[in-house]
């Protein structure tokens, strides 16, 4: 017998940086799911990198700036890297500032991007490699195991003033329903206890292709998103249990109304993520969006009163051209009337390509800043009573992570209810938490105190 021994090569290792939104990082853990079936072996830090990615954001100019300084410091400390995502279609400011990066492909361009690697990097191939399994799901997460986001479509079909996500993502791409399904059922089957869905639109999936129906579980299921809530909330884990399915971008089109009652019923986690951006007409107008405030907020009303417990976040954006003092004034009275849960805030930015840069009327930097202020403390005040209003209750929460035992011995917790989404939203703090308490458990809280954006409790 030969002394001769083969030696498998080591796999080239790709570095990561993913900037923006969840829908990035979905676009982020599709790169290295491929990257890794081809061979691919994932490196910490920038110094154990053959070639670093960088996923960037290009919506607003100070994402923008933020991913410039990202590819930045990816030269700097590694010097070979590719770019990809949204500022990738800006090819030319890239190159201009950083004209050492290998390659730049835009928005969920997996197979240039997954062939800029190949290129910088060649993947080791060979019959040993390939043998070796990728895992029991083949996939990558860069979220904890216990979440997962649940990607349905891809771009947008409306035209918003403010927003150049069709220019960057195209007009909306629904994904087949079945596809959709099966990627659920196969999260959820490798640990996810909370599903994610997301896209620019959720409330338009299936539009593009007509609601096509797909045979599901020996059963037709059309792409519309009441049929891929009813269908998601049939999911269980292995445990038996239904995971919390929570809806992301949700436009507030008719057949939302269709959704409430399967919150209702436990399908479908009590939870509405409702891009509202504003409630003045004039400014509505303005925007490109429906100014149909009035109608909205009885719609508002009717589904807490079908399922009291659903929460409702969104976002506005404030000192958009032309607002005036009354219309921003018309915004906090709607406020006081919506009682919406979460609430984040924009200030203003022009970004290039946009149409609202061409409207009259910009308001100032210090009035954009004044007004920013005004209605972070009115929708404070707002969340500090819904959440006082929840103390003594007990509450279904699930565990973002455990800490380490104090000099007491005593553990803390951090986890969120069902009114609260990963990142954006609040907490829950739990004290004197058992031992054998892990990621991802869903337990009863009883909640003893409150703030202005977090719960405080025990496990009852």
């Amino acid at each position: 017998m030969s002394d001769k021994l083969t030696k498998i090569p080591e796999s080239p290792k790709v570095g990561m940086v993913s900037l923006g939104c969840p829908k990035a990082l979905v676009d982020s853990e599709r790169i290295l799911t491929r990257l890794r079936a081809d061979g691919y072996a994932f490196a910490p830090d920038y110094v154990g990198a053959d070639v670093v990615l960088v996923n960037t954001c290009g919506f607003l100019d100070s994402a923008k700036e933020e991913s410039l300084a990202a590819i930045g410091e990816a030269i700097a400390e590694n010097g070979r890297v590719i770019v990809t995502g949204c500022m990738g279609n800006e090819a030319e400011v890239i190159r201009a500032r950083f004209p050492d990066v290998l390659a730049v492909t835009g928005a969920h361009q997996y197979e240039q991007v997954v062939d800029a690697v190949h290129e910088a990097a060649p993947p080791t191939r060979g019959p040993f490699v390939d043998l070796i399994p990728a895992g029991a799901d083949g996939e990558v997460k860069l979220t904890p195991r216990h979440y997962s986001y649940l990607k349905i479509s891809e771009g947008c079909n409306h035209s918003c003033a403010f927003c150049i996500i069709p220019q960057l993502r195209g007009k909306l791409a629904s994904r087949r329903i079945d596809a959709v399904l099966r990627e659920a059922e196969k999260l959820v089957a490798a640990g996810t206890k909370e599903l994610l869905v997301i896209s620019q639109d959720t409330s338009a999936y299936g539009v593009d292709i007509r609601h096509e129906s797909r045979t599901w579980k020996d059963r037709e299921v059309r792409a519309h998103m009441t049929d891929l809530a009813r269908e998601l909330g049939q999911l269980r884990t292995p445990e038996g249990e239904a995971p919390w399915v929570r809806l992301h971008y949700v436009y507030p089109y008719p057949h939302v109304d269709d959704v409430i009652p399967l919150m209702a019923q436990g399908l479908i986690t009590p939870y509405l993520d409702i891009p509202f951006q504003h409630a003045a007409p004039n400014v509505l107008r303005a925007m490109k969006r429906p100014a149909n405030e009035a109608r909205v907020l009885e719609r508002i009303k009717k589904w807490r009163e079908i399922c009291p417990d659903l929460a409702i976040r969104s976002s506005f954006v404030v000192g958009f051209p032309g607002e005036t003092e009354e219309d921003f004034q018309y915004l906090l009275d709607w406020l006081d009337e919506a009682q919406l849960d979460r609430v984040g805030a924009f200030r203003f930015e022009p970004v290039e390509g946009a149409s609202a840069n061409d409207l009259p009327g910009a308001v100032p930097e210090a009035v954009k800043e004044e007004r920013y202020t005004r209605l972070m403390e009115k929708t404070e005040a707002i969340s500090a009573a819904r959440l006082q209003a929840k103390v003594g209750r007990v509450i279904r929460v699930i565990i973002d992570e455990v800490g380490e035992p104090d000099e007491d011995g005593d553990i803390g917790a951090t986890g969120r209810s069902q009114a609260d989404a990963p990142e954006i939203d609040g907490q829950v703090l739990l004290r004197d938490v058992p031992q054998d308490l892990k990621s991802g458990d869903i337990v009863d809280v009883l909640i003893e105190d409150a703030d202005a954006h977090d719960l405080f409790g025990v496990i009852a």
